[in-house]
């Protein structure tokens, strides 16, 4: 798989908590923003909502738990 870097614009909370994870973790984020992105464009004309929760699902199905989550944003 070929990887692109972008640019976002995210809020500084956001950005620091990134920025304090190791490069895996920072890897591993990458790789979740991916899916969201290539499952939203395939969503076409569904609510932003919608395909979050399709995605959560699709998530949760693999074994990403909420806990699982919160620890590679570094909430915890």
């Amino acid at each position: 798989m070929s990887t692109e870097t972008i640019s976002l614009q995210i809020d500084a909370d956001a950005a620091q908590a990134f920025r304090a994870t190791s490069g895996d973790e920072q890897e591993k984020l990458g790789v979740l923003l991916g899916i969201w992105l290539k499952e939203y464009a395939k969503a076409g004309s569904q609510s932003l909502k919608k395909t979050m929760d399709e995605i959560s699902q699709q998530a949760q199905g693999r074994g990403l738990t909420p806990e699982i989550l919160e620890s590679i944003l570094g909430k915890k």
